[in-house]
C-alpha cells in the first residue's frame, strides 16, 4: 500500500509514523507547502519508505498529479482544504480521508458526492479525528449493539495534565478551531426535535478517574454527522470537557465579538479585527510547549436490546507518550485517521462512496487497533 500524507504538522508527522508500523506500506509521502517542515518532519523517522514533498493544495493540478500516484491519501491540513481534497481524489480515483471540519459545512458539502465517488471506485471517510471521529466511530459500534437507540450522550476533552491559569487549556490544536468551536452555535438533538444551542452553555460537573471535578459545556461541531445517521433519537449532544471556570472566562471574549470571524473595529483610522489580535494574545499563553497533555472522553449509547433499557459506554483516557515525545491528542487523531486508511488500503473496508466514520469503521476492530498502539478504550454495558 503507497500513501500520501499532506500536511506536515504535528498530526501528518504522526500518521506517517503510525503508517510506517507496518509493514504491507510500502511508500509514505509527507507533503507540505513548507518542504523544509517536511524535512524536519520525516528526519527523525529513518525510514527509507518514507519522502518529503513540497506540495501547494491550492493548485489543484499540482494536487491530482501527486495524489494519483498513491493507493490512499490521508488530508491533515486545516479543514478549510477539505472540499478540494475530496473533489480531487474522486477525479484522481484515490481513496482518501480527513480530519474532519463540519464546521462551515465542508463535510456536508463533500457527503453531497456520493454518488460520484461511487462511479470513481473509491472510499472517502470525512470527519476522522477525535471529535468528531473517535466519537462517530464508537457511537456507530453502541448503537449498533442495540435494537433500538434512544440517546446518545458524547463527552470530549484535550487537557493539560496539570492546569496552570488563567484558562487551565493549552490548546492542542488550531487555536482558529478553538474560536469557531467556542463561537458557531452547536447541534444538538432534544426531546425528538433538531436544535441549536449556544456555545459554552449548560455546563455541568463531569468525573474521569483521577480527574474532577471537571466542567463540560456546549461546542459546535462536535455531534458532526451523528444527528443525520441518527435523526430518530430523543436526545444527542456533545459537551466539551475543561477544568473548572473556563467557559466562564473565554464567554466573555465570546459576548465581546473578540472571536467572531468578521466583526471589525476602527483603530486610530485602521480597521482591526478583534479575532486576529486576541489570537495573537493568546497563542504564547495557551501553547502547550513541551509540557503533558491528556484526552478524556466518554460515549453513551443507551437503548433497548432485548426488550431491556440497555447503555453501552465507551471511556478513554490516554496522556502524553513521553518515550516519543508525543501528545495526547496527536496519538488518539493520528491513530484513528491512520487506522482507517490502513482499512482502506488493506481492503477491509470495502464499500465504495463517501461515508461518516459512524457508517463504516467497523468498530470492534478499530478498538483492537487503538489498543496496539497504547490507547485504550474501555466497553461497559449498563
Amino acid at each position: 500500500m503507497k500513501a500520501a500524507v499532506l500536511g506536515a504538522g504535528l498530526m501528518g508527522k504522526e500518521v506517517a509514523r503510525d503508517l510506517l508500523t507496518n509493514p504491507a506500506v510500502t511508500k509514505v509521502a509527507l507533503a507540505d507547502v513548507e518542504k523544509k517542515k517536511a524535512d524536519a518532519a520525516i528526519a527523525p523517522l529513518k525510514d527509507s519508505r518514507l519522502t518529503s514533498v513540497y506540495m501547494d493544495a491550492t493548485d489543484e493540478k499540482q494536487l491530482a498529479d501527486f495524489i494519483k500516484n498513491f493507493d490512499v491519501v490521508v488530508n491533515a491540513l486545516f479543514y478549510t482544504f477539505n472540499e478540494t481534497v475530496a473533489k480531487t481524489a474522486i477525479k484522481t480515483g484515490v481513496h482518501a480521508c480527513d480530519l474532519g471540519g463540519h464546521i462551515g459545512e465542508a463535510t456536508d458539502h463533500i457527503l453531497e458526492w456520493k454518488q460520484e465517488a461511487i462511479e470513481a471506485g473509491i472510499t472517502y471517510i470525512p470527519d476522522l479525528g477525535v471529535a468528531p471521529g473517535m466519537i462517530n466511530i464508537l457511537t456507530g459500534y453502541g448503537a449498533g449493539k442495540l435494537d433500538e437507540v434512544e440517546n446518545i450522550y458524547l463527552r470530549v476533552g484535550g487537557l493539560p495534565l496539570r492546569p496552570e491559569p488563567p484558562f487551565g487549556y493549552n490548546h492542542v490544536f488550531s487555536i482558529e478551531g478553538v474560536f469557531d468551536h467556542y463561537t458557531d452555535p452547536s447541534l444538538i438533538i432534544r426531546n425528538g426535535e433538531l436544535t441549536y444551542v449556544k456555545p459554552l452553555s449548560e455546563i455541568e460537573p463531569i468525573y474521569f478517574e483521577g480527574f474532577g471535578p471537571l466542567e463540560a459545556f456546549h461546542t459546535s461541531g462536535g455531534t458532526s454527522t451523528l444527528p443525520k445517521t441518527f435523526p430518530y433519537v430523543k436526545n444527542l449532544d456533545y459537551k466539551t470537557v475543561r477544568y473548572p471556570g473556563h467557559a466562564e472566562k473565554f464567554k466573555l471574549f465570546v459576548d465581546l465579538k473578540m472571536t467572531d470571524r468578521t466583526y471589525e473595529v476602527d483603530v486610530g483610522g485602521k480597521k482591526v479585527k478583534p479575532r486576529e489580535v486576541l489570537r495573537e494574545v493568546l497563542a504564547p499563553v495557551v501553547d502547550l510547549k513541551d509540557k503533558d497533555d491528556v484526552v478524556l472522553l466518554r460515549v453513551r449509547t443507551e437503548g433497548i436490546k432485548d426488550d431491556k433499557n440497555t447503555a453501552y459506554e465507551f471511556e478513554m483516557k490516554t496522556v502524553k507518550d513521553r518515550s516519543l515525545n508525543v501528545t495526547a491528542m496527536a496519538r488518539a487523531t493520528a491513530y484513528t485517521i491512520s487506522i482507517a486508511a490502513q482499512m482502506m488500503g488493506s481492503g477491509l473496508i470495502k464499500k465504495r462512496g463517501i461515508f461518516c466514520p459512524e457508517e463504516i469503521v467497523p468498530g470492534k476492530e478499530y478498538i483492537e487497533e487503538m489498543a496496539k498502539r497504547g490507547v485504550v478504550i474501555k466497553e461497559t454495558t449498563n
